[in-house]
């Protein structure tokens, strides 16, 4: 039976706690095909979209957040947007990174990422927006967020988020896990989490074997009662018409090379590897519309 994509969060602790965990397979797939990811990348990535979807449901409705890990390693930046409604996309700058398997014999991500700085901003919607940053700390991702959180935000928090590829470079797995404590928790509930987080096995050894979301929660939280459950999936915000919007903003000369010097143009989307093709009849229109708005202005 296919495992359901989604995100379920859930108090702990008898409130004094949150916790999230996600099943995300599907969705690291997408973003492996649309941008041709190898595999370091793809967990990278993958991890890092993960953990923007269980962050996603700590906003309200119309609130966005960015994720961009900044390393000095051969990948480059990876950038992540997602929502409050389980949609997420994203983008790593160098997607063809090949390492040697680390010291444990996975997927070497932190020697991929390097060192450098996490941000995570937070957009009310209202043309108002928070970061806050923290420096990476393994660049695995998980224990980088996990340190954020306790060290931007005064959240003690456990974070953790896996990745298995396989060896044609197809998602097997893929989720991850988010835990809080309240401002009300108590200090031996740190104790406990500390606990049960050392007896449960990595994230991709649990969902491999067809683990849902739910049952990755009771592993890390047993005492967690659900409070709900979203669907997610990759979705893009771009559209023809924004990045039109983009050409015209480059402005009248550059169009006027663009259409004189090869007769079309070409935007491509960062976040979903989308091609747009603008043809001349296209340009020629941007140009006439950016005439005119001109016009009018003066």
């Amino acid at each position: 039976m296919k495992v359901v994509n989604e995100v379920v969060r859930a108090s702990m602790l008898s409130g004094r706690g949150l916790a999230f965990a996600c099943v995300s397979t599907d969705v690291v797939q997408t973003m492996q095909t649309r941008h041709h990811t190898w595999p370091v990348a793809t967990a990278a990535l993958g991890r890092t979209a993960t953990i923007g979807l269980m962050m996603g449901r700590l906003l309200k409705n119309e609130e966005r957040l960015t994720l961009r890990v900044e390393g000095d390693g051969p990948l480059g930046r990876i950038l992540v947007d997602a929502d409050a409604n389980g949609h997420v996309r994203g983008f790593v700058d160098n997607p063809f990174v090949h390492l040697p398997a680390n010291a444990l014999g996975k997927l070497d991500v932190g020697g991929a990422v390097g060192r450098g700085t996490l941000y995570v901003t937070r957009d009310s919607g209202l043309k108002d927006f928070y970061t806050g940053s923290s420096e990476l700390q393994s660049g695995e991702i998980a224990d980088d967020f996990t340190y954020y959180f306790a060290t931007s935000e005064q959240v003690p928090s456990a974070v953790g988020a896996g990745v298995l590829v396989g060896t044609e470079n197809q998602v097997l797995a893929a989720g991850g896990f988010l835990l809080q404590l309240l401002p009300d928790a108590r200090p031996e509930d740190i104790d406990l989490l500390e606990a049960r987080l050392r007896a449960v096995p990595s994230v991709t050894d649990v969902l491999q074997h067809g683990a849902s979301a739910v049952d990755l929660l009771l592993l890390v939280a047993p005492d967690a009662v659900q409070t709900e459950s979203v669907p997610v999936e990759f979705r893009c915000t771009c559209s023809r018409i924004r990045l039109e919007n983009v050409l015209k903003s480059l402005g009248r000369g550059e169009l006027v090379s663009m259409l004189e010097e090869d007769g079309q143009a070409e935007v491509v989307c960062h976040f979903c590897n989308e091609h747009y093709l603008f043809d001349a009849d296209d340009l020629r229109r941007s140009l006439a519309e950016l005439d005119e708005s001109r016009v009018e202005f003066e």
